[in-house]
């Protein structure tokens, strides 16, 4: 694989062991050297300019979009005060990436990866300002909000597979779990900072800051976009989409496991994930809280997803990473169990805290292992139905948990998701162990 201009992948990093029978230099402490070597390697995607520069703009806007969030979010339960408009808005926005993203991870095998990217943040950041204005000039209603996250999940369905398959260029093969995970620590980090700013922003100002500052926040991907050098840049094909799509399919199953990570990505999306969407209706009627109060459930998620990622890029690659995984999985589920029973807003902290970092560790294991089977050209394709089964999951669940919410209670409901994790993750370790062994 190309590396990035002005990296060279042999070159050893600060804090190497040295090869066998080489001299340590007098004075060097070498409990030291283990130390350094950690460092280097959490650190070592950021080494490459291009991923670096990336990261930044996407942290950047993470941020904002995290805001936004925040803020529609509690906007949409204000004027609704039905947790079904919550699950609606979650579904609506990811529906266009199960119906397009197949599309997108064709186009991204076929265009400029950075070309689709660009389109994808110039829809969003339409998005963002058109309920700037909304909110601003007081006509801001339910429809408005639930059509705009369908418009930006448009824009989502093209930029997602592109930027899942740009993301493997920037570094070389061996780091592409460390990159994965600096990924979800980006992420994260928007999702720990971006709540906080919004939780400030709702207090002392208004709902109009947090869209603003979100359609703002595109610029800095967007300039990142313009000086990063895209190491592949794929073949032009007259071959028609469908067939294009059908041989993205059959590559999948002849890779020995990818169907199960798929299917396991879904299931995990569909039963693991619900609980975010929802932690507005535990604010308001499980600890009788405000939008600091979502704010405080959000941002504790967020911090430790920021070290769960940490430790996986501290890791690197590992052996038997699947069954890791799925221990990691089982954890979560007992977790997210243990939130729903919980009434005491410190102690769902310090479980959103640990539940956050299990699931961000599952999920960068899982992607890894997805993209480490996936050559270059047909990365787009592979990343696009792994996409569409991952984001395909949490609307469907959001739907269902919205449902079922007003009849058994959040608390209820989220035990019940949490319970049904708990086996998913037993069969894959005991019945079906194709993941376990990987």
């Amino acid at each position: 694989m190309k590396s990035p201009a002005g990296v060279a992948p042999e070159a050893r990093a600060s804090g190497e062991p040295r090869a066998s029978g080489e001299p340590i230099s007098s004075g060097e402490p070498s409990v030291a050297r283990p130390k350094l070597y950690m460092i280097s390697r959490v650190f070592k995607a950021l080494s490459y300019r291009d991923f670096r520069l990336m990261w930044i703009g996407a942290c950047v806007s993470t941020i904002g979009t995290w805001m936004q969030i925040l803020a529609q979010a509690w906007l949409v339960y204000t004027l609704s005060n039905n947790a079904f408009y919550l699950g609606l808005d979650t579904f609506l926005g990811q529906a266009p990436i199960v119906l397009f993203s197949l599309v997108g991870g064709v186009i991204a095998d076929r265009r400029d990866r950075r070309k689709m990217l660009l389109m994808s943040q110039y829809i969003q950041m339409f998005s963002a300002f058109v309920l700037t204005a909304l909110f601003y000039f007081h006509v801001v209603k339910v429809w408005h909000i639930l059509c705009l996250s369908f418009v930006s999940g448009i824009g989502q369905s093209f930029g997602g597979p592109a930027y899942s398959a740009l993301l493997p260029t920037l570094v070389s093969q061996e780091d592409y779990p460390n990159a994965i995970a600096w990924n979800s620590i980006q992420f994260n980090l928007g999702r720990l900072i971006g709540p906080t700013l919004a939780g400030l922003a709702l207090e002392k100002l208004n709902a109009t800051w947090c869209f603003g500052l979100n359609g703002i926040s595109f610029i800095a991907v967007i300039i990142s976009l313009y000086v990063i050098n895209v190491g592949f840049i794929p073949a032009k094909s007259s071959e028609r989409i469908l067939t294009s799509m059908k041989e993205g399919i059959a590559f999948i199953r002849t890779r020995p496991g990818l169907v199960s990570l798929i299917l396991l990505a879904f299931s995990m999306a569909l039963f693991g994930f619900q609980l975010l969407p929802f932690l507005p209706v535990f604010a308001k009627e499980v600890f009788h809280g405000n939008a600091p109060t979502y704010a405080r459930l959000l941002v504790s998620s967020a911090a430790g997803s920021v070290c769960g990622a940490l430790m996986v890029a501290a890791m690197g690659r590992t052996k038997r990473q699947g069954r890791t995984a799925l221990w990691t999985l089982l954890l979560l589920s007992c977790l997210i169990m243990g939130f729903a029973a919980s009434k005491s807003i410190w102690l769902s902290c310090a479980l959103l805290f640990l539940g956050g970092a299990a699931l961000m560790t599952v999920f960068a294991m899982i992607q890894s292992l997805v993209q480490a089977t996936a050559a270059d050209k047909m990365m787009g394709r592979v990343m696009s139905v792994y996409n569409v089964a991952f984001r395909a999951g949490m609307p469907i669940g959001s739907l269902v948990i919205g449902k079922l919410i007003p009849i058994f209670t959040v608390s209820r409901t989220i035990e019940f998701s949490g319970s049904v994790l708990a086996l998913l993750a037993l069969y894959f370790l005991v019945i079906h162990r194709r993941i376990a062994a990987m």
